[in-house]
C-alpha cells in the first residue's frame, strides 16, 4: 500500500482505481472502427454445486508474455499491499488467451486486468468489497483455504480481460471492477450499440478458446477451475498454486 507524507492523506486503494480503460464505443467512433455484429449471448447460468479439486494437474504458472495481449496490473498500480508485479497464468491457460488473441483482426487485441492472484489479496479485496454492507455476494470470491474449493483467480486458470483496439485498453459499458448490475454480462442485451457488440464478441471470442464467463462481471473468464467443471460437464483442472509451487 502506498505511505502518503506528514502533511499528505493515506491513500487507500480503490476498485475503481486506477481507470486504464477507454469507453468501447467512443473509441471505435474515433478511430472509425466498424464492429462486426455479434450473436446474442447465451443464457449464463452459475452452476450451484461446482465439483471440488480433487486430482489437480501440475502445471507451472507462467508470465503472460504476448504481442497481441497488453497486461495492466490494476491492482499494483492501484497500491493494493498483496499485488504482484506482472500477471500470471497456468500455461494451458495462457496458450488459450493467447489464441483469442490472435484470432482477432490485426487492430484488436486483449488487456489483461488481472490473473493468477495469491490468497493475501484475495482476502484483501474480499474484505474491502465486502466491508460495507450491500454488495450481493459472487463479485469477490470467499477466499477459502481449502484446496478443494480454491478461489477461481488462485487456481491460475481465471483472467479478468477484455478487448484492445490499437492498443487501446476497451472499458465495454462498465468499467473492470465496476461492482453495480451493468457490470453483469448480459446487461446491455436489451439495448443497442457499440458497447453490447463489443461485449458479445468478448465473450464469443473467449468462449471459442475455451473459456466460461462469469454471469456477474463481463470481463471475468476461467478455464480449469471449479465453475468451469460446472459449466461444461469436466472435472475441475487445477487447484490452488503459488509462483514458488504451482499446483498443490
Amino acid at each position: 500500500m502506498l505511505v502518503a507524507g506528514p502533511d499528505s492523506v493515506a491513500h487507500v486503494p480503490r476498485f475503481d482505481e486506477p481507470n486504464l480503460t477507454r469507453d468501447g464505443a467512443e473509441v471505435c467512433e474515433l478511430l472509425k472502427e466498424q464492429v462486426p455484429t455479434q450473436p446474442p449471448l447465451p443464457e449464463l447460468i452459475e452452476p450451484a454445486d461446482p465439483p471440488g479439486v480433487v486430482s489437480p494437474v501440475d502445471e507451472p504458472l507462467v508470465a503472460v508474455d504476448h504481442r497481441r495481449i497488453i497486461t495492466l496490473e490494476n491492482y499494483r498500480r492501484a497500491g493494493w499491499t498483496h499485488a504482484h508485479e506482472g500477471a500470471w497464468l497456468r500455461q494451458s491457460a495462457l496458450d488459450r488467451l493467447g489464441r483469442a488473441a490472435d484470432s482477432l483482426p490485426d487492430r484488436w487485441g486483449l488487456c489483461v486486468f488481472d490473473a493468477w492472484r495469491p490468497l493475501p489479496l484475495q482476502a484483501e479485496l474480499y474484505d474491502a468489497a465486502y466491508g460495507q454492507p450491500g454488495l450481493p455476494p459472487g463479485f469477490v470470491s470467499v477466499p477459502d483455504l481449502d484446496p478443494m474449493t480454491p478461489p477461481p483467480h488462485l487456481t491460475g486458470g481465471t483472467v479478468d480481460c477484455s478487448l484492445t483496439l490499437d492498443g487501446i485498453p476497451l472499458g465495454l459499458g462498465a468499467g473492470f471492477d465496476d461492482f453495480t448490475e451493468r457490470a453483469a454480462a448480459a446487461a446491455l442485451e436489451d439495448e443497442t450499440g457499440t458497447n453490447r457488440e463489443l461485449r458479445r464478441w468478448l465473450y464469443w471470442t473467449m468462449r471459442s478458446a475455451g473459456f466460461v464467463l462469469l454471469e456477474c462481471e463481463w470481463w471475468h473468464f476461467e478455464f480449469g477451475t471449479r465453475r468451469w467443471a460446472g459449466i461444461t460437464g469436466n472435472d475441475p483442472i487445477f487447484g490452488p498454486a503459488t509462483l514458488d509451487a504451482p499446483a498443490a
